[in-house]
C-alpha cells in the first residue's frame, strides 16, 4: 500500500507512545499498564472492581493479572464494598498513591509537550477527527453488522 491508511497511523502512533511510556515506567520498575490502572482509580473513594475494566476499556482477564500484580506489589488493595456486600473496592496504598503521582506527572508531562508543538486549531481538530471515528465505531457505521 503505497498511501499510509488512517487505521496505519493511528496504530504506530498507539505503539510509539506506548513504547514511550514503557520505557519511562521500567525506570521506577512498572508498566503503561500499571500507570494507566493507578489513574484509572479514585485515590479518595476506591473504585469498584467491576467498574474499572469498563472504565479503562479493558477485558476482565488482563485486568485481573494486572490487579494480581500491583497488589502483590503494594499497590493497591481490596476491600469490601460497603454499599454492596458482594462487591470489592480498589483502593490505593500510599505507595500507590506515590506511583500514582508520578504516573499523573508523566501523562501531564507528555500532554503539555505536545499542545506546545501544535496550534490549538490543529488540536481541535484532532480531537473532533478522533471523535467522529470512536462515534463511528461505537455506533457500528464503519460495517454494516447485518452482512
Amino acid at each position: 500500500m503505497k498511501d499510509k491508511t488512517i487505521d496505519y497511523i493511528l496504530r504506530t502512533t498507539w505503539l510509539s507512545v506506548q513504547k514511550m511510556y514503557n520505557e519511562e515506567a521500567a525506570k521506577f520498575d512498572s508498566t503503561m499498564a500499571t500507570g494507566f490502572t493507578l489513574l484509572s482509580i479514585d485515590p479518595e473513594k476506591g473504585t469498584p472492581s467491576t467498574a474499572l475494566g469498563p472504565k479503562m476499556g479493558m477485558e476482565a482477564t488482563s485486568l485481573s493479572r494486572i490487579l494480581k500484580s500491583m497488589e502483590t506489589r503494594g499497590l493497591i488493595e481490596r476491600q469490601p464494598n460497603p454499599e454492596d456486600g458482594r462487591g470489592v473496592l480498589i483502593h490505593l496504598t500510599e505507595f500507590g498513591r506515590e506511583k500514582r503521582d508520578y504516573s499523573k506527572e508523566k501523562v501531564l508531562t507528555f500532554n503539555n509537550k505536545i499542545r506546545n508543538n501544535i496550534s490549538d486549531e490543529k488540536l481541535k481538530h484532532f480531537y473532533e477527527v478522533a471523535d467522529l471515528i470512536n462515534d463511528m465505531i461505537s455506533n457500528k457505521k464503519i460495517y454494516d453488522q447485518n452482512k
